[in-house]
């Protein structure tokens, strides 16, 4: 350790000073909190929409018309027994007089009716208010024999709006609940989990505040999802930290008899790996900020506030807080001075390290396989989840959706925006041309656009669909100053944005992670194959995660945005583990050679990274209390492959390929200038 990196370690950790640095950035932290609290923003259209893309570009265009018709609301009137007679008929067109741009639309065999409301509310806040709104109004007294439901986009975008109400609080108290219960299983004492927990609570509360100002400074998109994932993140982290750090200082009080001085040994010995993984981690999500959607933008900038909020609490205040209780708040285990350190005891890892060190060739070729088999999944997986799939429960505008399309062409609900600065008759004749256009017709003008509404036959969110729009989009670009939108038109663009993210961010997280852990580990062989078996547990945790979406949950799809977060977040955070891992081997390489460095290594960290990694799976778990696909997708992917990680890569593949490959694994630099068995 460096001479600074020392007298950082002699301030935090002092027999006069630690209750001071603890206390005094418990008050800053309090103080921030309560009287920044968290920054507010007015949402926009604009905010989940790739940026350049031709759908986002008819969005900023409705904001320029009028009346701002940039969203609408249908209202789906359904025959409970038959048919509608003309009579209801004629009411349900007085009760909407004056609510619906253009005629009520009866369906052939007049099972249902529909009429279009355009809303005129901005934000998700304005919108979901005047849905709601609308809604009573039209479910108050309807005629008898008739049910009301409002879906399109105003509707599904109010729906998704209920989702997120409390949901930051719900996600909150679960995150927190299942580490508070694995901290207890872990360390089986009544005091010793409270510490780690309430440390870790107060980062993510300042993470939160702290994130969102640095957003609104930076004028960098966020939404509800933001701040709830960034709890996630900053829990799972931070205690992941906190695990490591006290197992080591666990280690440290069975030789030290002055708890400081094994406090101040604890953290020279993984201040190193916690800072570099941290700053891996952090470098892994700002590549969010190439990404051409708004919000992923903001959730890696988010990230990365969280982040190194974490890590500082893990390595100054809870350092400064746990040698203030001493020993006791081990109890019942308490670590004596004599006891034997957990690397030198015969352990469970200890006995998993030599059955791997008697064949260790085939555990490579046995857990190679079992990967592969894993991953051969992805084969299988189809990507882009449709708007009515996007709720893993059915909310009314989807029901009504899923309803129109039995009565009417599946596209009424929300048909393609095309404006134009031509004629918009060659455009509903181009549109018209094509065969899956059910209908084309004119709307609001300004003084330079038209508009034109496209009604397509295809069920929504299908390959039907999307090609379809391609095919509008190829008939009308014909016309000079034509452009399509509308939600299908926005997730043909968000797919292929996502395609785009995927080429651009995918490269340079493999490189940082590289360069990173060369710089630590100052080695050639050691860093590539590290990153190597951490994206293979990212291939095989996506192909088996698709198998159990599509054989236990039912999902159809891979939300088009899934792949980046969990590759960023599996391939950061699980070389966390192998720099947990491969920082004691050096250590310990250096005094007992490569062979039995590498398994006094997974003996002293097994315990702990096994613990992390499971506690970090549950975490990204959580966000399944959130009933969007998306997040569960992403919780369910990074727990598989954290487990993965956890369980068979970091305790089988790398020490076994660490054994055979001896000292050539730390090639060029060598750590032991004598092998010792």
């Amino acid at each position: 350790m460096t001479r600074l990196g020392q007298a950082i370690v002699d301030l935090i950790v002092h027999r006069r000073r630690s209750w001071l640095v603890a206390l005094l950035l418990v008050l800053v932290a309090g103080g921030v909190i309560g009287a920044m609290k968290e920054a507010t923003r007015t949402t926009s259209a604009l905010d989940g929409l790739p940026i350049g893309a031709e759908s986002t570009a008819v969005v900023e265009v409705l904001q320029t018309f009028p009346q701002k018709e940039g969203s609408s609301a249908v209202v789906l009137y359904t025959a409970t027994n038959g048919t509608l007679d003309e009579p209801t008929i004629a009411a349900l067109r007085t009760r909407l007089q004056g609510r619906i741009a253009g005629p009520l639309v009866v369906s052939e065999d007049k099972s249902a009716a529909i009429g279009v409301v355009p809303v005129t509310a901005t934000g998700n806040a304005g919108i979901s208010a005047a849905v709601t709104s609308l809604r009573t109004d039209l479910k108050a007294d309807p005629p008898a024999g008739v049910t009301v439901q409002v879906t399109g986009p105003a509707a599904v975008q109010a729906d998704l709006g209920a989702v997120f109400q409390g949901a930051n609080t719900r996600l909150l108290l679960a995150t927190a609940g299942v580490v508070a219960l694995l901290l207890l299983i872990t360390y089986r004492s009544p005091t010793l989990w409270l510490v780690p927990l309430i440390v870790v609570g107060i980062a993510d509360r300042l993470a939160a505040v702290l994130a969102t100002h640095v957003l609104k400074a930076t004028g960098v998109a966020w939404d509800e999802s933001t701040i709830g994932i960034l709890s996630v993140l900053v829990f799972g982290a931070g205690t992941d930290y906190a695990l490591l750090l006290i197992s080591r200082y666990r280690d440290e009080l069975r030789r030290e008899p002055d708890r400081y001085a094994a406090m101040r040994a604890a953290l020279r010995h993984t201040g190193e790996a916690v800072l570099l993984s941290a700053t891996t981690v952090v470098l892994g999500v700002l590549t969010l900020l190439l990404s051409v959607f708004p919000t992923t933008r903001g959730l890696g900038l988010a990230s990365a506030v969280g982040i190194v909020v974490a890590a500082g609490y893990a390595l100054v205040v809870l350092p400064a807080v746990l040698v203030l209780f001493g020993r006791w708040v081990f109890w019942p285990v308490v670590p004596r001075v004599g006891q034997t350190a957990l690397v030198d005891q015969n352990s469970f890892w200890r006995k998993v390290g030599d059955l791997v060190a008697a064949r260790p060739q085939r555990f490579v070729v046995g857990t190679l396989v079992v990967l592969a088999l894993m991953a051969g999944g992805l084969t299988q997986v189809r990507s882009g989840l449709s708007q009515t799939d996007q709720f893993l429960s059915k909310p009314e505008a989807i029901a009504a959706a899923e309803r129109l399309a039995q009565s009417f062409p599946a596209g009424n609900s929300d048909p393609l925006v095309v404006i134009t600065e031509g004629d918009p008759a060659a455009v509903v004749a181009a549109a018209k041309s094509v065969p899956s256009v059910a209908s084309a017709t004119p709307g609001q003008r300004t003084d330079r656009y038209a508009q034109v509404a496209v009604v397509l036959t295809p069920q929504p969110g299908t390959d039907a669909a999307r090609t379809a729009v391609r095919d509008v989009r190829a008939a009308v670009h014909g016309i000079p100053g034509t452009i399509v939108g509308g939600t299908e038109a926005r997730g043909v663009d968000a797919a292929d944005a996502a395609s785009r993210d995927r080429g651009v961010i995918f490269p340079i997280i493999f490189v940082l992670v590289l360069l990173a852990l060369l710089v630590l580990l100052r080695s050639f062989v050691a860093p590539i194959i590290l990153v190597g078996t951490v994206i293979l547990t990212f291939l095989a945790a996506v192909g088996a995660s698709w198998w159990i979406f599509t054989k236990v949950f039912g999902f159809t799809a891979l939300d088009v945005g899934a792949p980046l977060y969990t590759f960023l977040f599996l391939v950061a955070l699980g070389v966390d583990y192998n720099i947990f891992l491969v920082t004691r081997a050096r250590e310990e390489a250096a005094v007992h050679g490569s062979r039995a460095g590498m398994l006094r290594a997974l003996s002293a960290t097994g315990g702990v990274i096994t613990s992390a990694g499971i506690l970090l799976a549950a975490v990204f778990a959580v966000l399944g209390v959130l009933p969007l696909v998306v997040l569960a997708q992403i919780g369910v992917i990074i727990c598989v492959g954290v487990l993965l990680d956890t369980l068979v890569v970091r305790t089988v593949l790398v020490p076994a390929i660490a054994l055979i490959l001896g000292d050539r694994f730390w090639w060029p630099r060598r750590v032991a200038p004598v092998e010792r068995a």
